[in-house]
C-alpha cells in the first residue's frame, strides 16, 4: 500500500490534526472537525489512524544494528524529577571521544521514532543521548494518545530542569569530548531553544519547528543556532520575527530555513506530514552544522 502524504488530506484536516496532537482539541473535537472531509467510505476515525505514526515502517536503524551500541541509562536530576532515564547510543567499537548530541522528543516522550533518530546520529559518529520526559510517570507508554495524556500531567519546570541535567550528564560522560549540541522536534524544538538560553556551554542548537524563547531569554544564547520551520505552520512561525530580532540584537550566530509547502512535523517520517525532500535537506544541513560546530 502506498504511503499517504500531506497532499492526500484537506488542509483543514491537517490543521485539526495539529491542534489535536498539541492538546488544543481532544480526540472527539478532532473527529467532529474532520467528519465532513471523511468521504468515499473513509471515516473520521480512519483519517486519524492514517495520520498517526507508523513506527515500524519508518525505522531506518534497527535497535540491534551491529554498527551501534545502545543502552538505557539513568542520571541524576536534583533540581528536576530526581532520577531520569535516557537512551544512549554510540557507534560500535568507537575509539576515542565523540561530540555529544542531546535529542529532544516531541510531546509524547521517548517513542520509537526518537530512538531511531538517536541511532541515526550515532551512525554519523556522534554520542547521542535522548532523555524521556515521561520517565517520572512510568516512561513512554507505547501508545501515542496515552503519552499525550501523561505529558499534560508533567511539571514543566521540573521537566526543563531534567533536560538541563541531561545535557550536563552527556557533557560529562568520559567518552564525550565535552562539546555538545542539541536537536529537538516540536515541543523538543522549544526545549532546544530553552537549553540555548540556559546553558552557556551548549555549542550548537538545531530546533525543528520549536516554540521560541522570550527576547529577554534569547539575549543569553551563546550557542550557534540552526533553526528549521515548516512553511504551513502559522502557529509556530508567528513567533519567528521577534525571535530573529532578539538573536540579531544579541549577536547570536544563526541560520534559519523555512521549507515551503511543508507541514509542522515534516521531519517525522512516521506520519503523512513527512516531506521526504525537505526532511532530507534539513537533516543534511543539521549533520553538517553539528560536524562544523562540534568537531572544530
Amino acid at each position: 500500500m502506498d504511503r499517504k502524504t500531506a497532499a492526500d488530506f484537506h488542509p483543514e484536516v491537517l490543521r485539526s490534526f495539529d491542534k489535536y496532537v498539541h492538546g488544543i482539541i481532544d480526540r472527539r473535537g478532532f473527529l467532529d472537525a474532520v467528519a465532513k472531509y471523511a468521504v468515499g467510505g473513509v471515516t473520521a476515525t480512519a483519517l486519524l489512524e492514517t495520520l498517526s505514526p507508523q513506527f515500524a515502517l519508518a525505522q531506518k536503524v534497527a535497535k540491534d544494528d551491529r554498527r551501534i551500541s545502545a543502552s538505557y541509562v539513568e542520571y541524576a536530576s536534583p533540581e528536576g524529577s530526581g532520577t531520569m532515564r535516557g537512551y544512549l547510543v554510540q557507534p560500535a567499537n568507537v575509539s576515542g571521544k565523540l561530540p555529544g548530541i542531546l535529542v529532544v522528543h516531541e510531546n509524547r516522550g521517548l517513542n520509537p521514532h526518537i530512538e531511531d533518530i538517536a541511532r541515526r546520529l550515532a551512525l554519523d559518529n556522534f554520542l547521542a543521548f535522548a532523555p524521556d520526559a515521561l520517565f517520572p510517570l512510568g516512561g513512554y507508554p507505547g501508545d501515542e494518545d496515552k503519552a499525550r495524556d501523561l505529558f499534560a500531567k508533567l511539571d514543566q519546570a521540573k521537566t526543563r530542569a531534567d533536560f538541563i541535567a541531561g545535557a550536563k550528564f552527556l557533557k560529562g560522560l568520559p567518552n564525550c569530548t565535552g562539546k555538545i549540541g542539541a536537536v529537538g522536534f516540536c515541543w523538543g524544538g522549544g526545549i532546544v531553544n530553552m537549553l540555548a538560553t540556559r546553558l552557556p556551554d551548549l555549542v550548537a542548537g538545531a530546533p525543528f519547528y520549536g516554540q521560541q524563547p522570550t527576547a529577554e531569554d534569547a539575549a543569553k544564547i551563546k550557542a550557534a543556532m540552526l533553526i528549521h520551520y515548516a512553511g504551513n505552520d502559522d502557529r509556530i512561525n508567528a513567533g519567528w520575527p521577534a525571535y530573529e530580532t532578539a538573536l540579531k540584537a544579541a549577536g547570536v550566530k544563526y541560520e534559519m530555513f523555512k521549507y515551503p509547502a511543508t507541514e509542522h512535523g515534516f521531519n517525522n517520517d512516521t506520519t503523512p506530514r513527512y516531506d521526504e525532500a525537505a526532511a532530507k535537506l534539513a537533516w543534511e544541513r543539521t549533520i553538517a552544522f553539528f560536524n562544523k560546530s562540534l568537531r572544530a
